[in-house]
């Protein structure tokens, strides 16, 4: 398992890697015809948050563009009694201290929406998870009866977009049939040559300042990729109210949502526990399970990864990483197709309709798993 993980990573390197030679990438028309269900716009989520009544709705955050940072609560709030915070519960060995979770308390998922802007798929679906937890439907008009009811078992916590200047500057609204280097183009950015930063080349300059043509979607307009952060003294308005989101909350659960050419996959996480990375693989098994069931693809269910043993590193500290050390949550990093097309893959592998659906099944999973498999923190 271990040697699949890192074939799959060697793949990932070479191929994202790449696009960083490139001058000049073209831009294919920016004018889309996009099904109505749809729904990747800024304009999209101020709709819908105007439309919610059965949840609340809060603004957390102002970015440095002057954009609202939603979030989207469904279910009472419970008291979790706190008499300490997670690090110095985990310290006096009961997570308890910092927070009560037991069948007097209902679990609590979170989902962070991207806090990459133009990894929009994901704004999609939680514009659609928003509407089913509002209406019983999608905005396809199919009904979710068996998440809806899930979701009534849980408090449900949905930040629709965590990089609203990043999505703002992404001129598409779908990559769907697109070339990748596009999208690398305008989701990591280019230098003022006009090459492409490309992954991991987007992460070697930050805060993104400087030599700099397009300021990719990845960052908001201070340059900041909030899963990048400074989590010790956030940079980013943003990030600071995602992480008070979280220690305030205490998630069982929390997903951040990406998207990549690749087939859709649930990311092990870095320097969280070991148990809790078992969990995620775990996890993943009954996602792969589901889209099996559902004839959607998957990637590679992952096994725990081994921190660094020798110098120097590879393995790092994100925002995922900081959510579980700041509020004990199960927290990990999921990647949705973008349906783009490359040389790997010529023609998309999914359909704007595939990609609810992937994104509809996560959530119902996850809101299963939580129900079924919940860590009972006792005093």
């Amino acid at each position: 398992m271990r040697e699949t993980y890192l074939l799959f990573v060697v793949v990932l390197i070479t191929f994202t890697l790449a696009p960083a030679q490139d001058v000049g990438v073209p831009d294919p028309p920016k004018h889309q015809e996009l099904p109505d269900y749809w729904k990747s716009t800024l304009e999209d989520i101020d709709n819908e948050i105007g439309k919610v009544q059965k949840g609340q709705t809060d603004v957390i955050a102002t970015s440095p563009g002057g954009r609202p940072v939603y979030l989207v609560s469904y279910g009472e709030r419970d008291s979790l009694h706190s008499q300490a915070n997670y690090n110095s519960a985990v310290a006096a060995r009961n997570p308890a201290y910092y927070a009560i979770k037991d069948s007097s308390t209902k679990p609590v998922v979170f989902f962070l929406g991207p806090v990459h802007g133009h990894e929009l798929e994901n704004i999609v679906g939680l514009v659609n998870l928003i509407h089913v937890l509002e209406t019983g439907k999608d905005y396809r008009d199919t009904a979710w009866p068996q998440l809806v009811d899930k979701a009534r078992q849980c408090r449900v916590l949905i930040i629709p977009c965590g990089n609203p200047d990043g999505r703002s500057r992404c001129p598409y609204d779908s990559f769907n049939s697109l070339p990748t280097k596009t999208m690398t183009k305008y989701g990591q950015g280019t230098r003022k040559d006009g090459s492409l930063y490309g992954w991991p080349g987007a992460k070697a300059v930050h805060p993104m300042r400087g030599d700099v043509g397009i300021l990719g979607a990845y960052f908001n307009d201070d340059g900041i990729n909030p899963m990048h952060d400074e989590f010790f003294a956030p940079m980013a308005e943003e990030t600071k109210a995602i992480m008070k989101a979280a220690r305030q909350e205490v998630p069982d659960i929390s997903v951040s949502l990406h998207s990549h050419e690749n087939k859709p996959v649930v990311l092990q996480s870095k320097y969280l526990p070991l148990f809790m990375k078992k969990r995620i693989t775990d996890l993943s098994q009954r996602v792969k399970e589901r889209y099996q069931d559902n004839g959607l693809p998957y990637g590679d269910v992952l096994p725990p990864i081994i921190e660094d043993e020798t110098f120097p590193p590879r393995t790092y500290f994100n925002l995922v990483s900081a959510l579980h050390h700041t509020s004990g949550t199960m927290s990990f990093t999921y990647e949705c197709p973008h349906g783009s097309i490359s040389d790997r893959f010529p023609e998309p592998f999914v359909t704007h309709s595939h990609i609810v659906d992937i994104q509809l099944h996560l959530f119902d999973v996850m809101l299963e798993y939580v129900l079924e498999e919940r860590l009972v923190w006792e005093r």
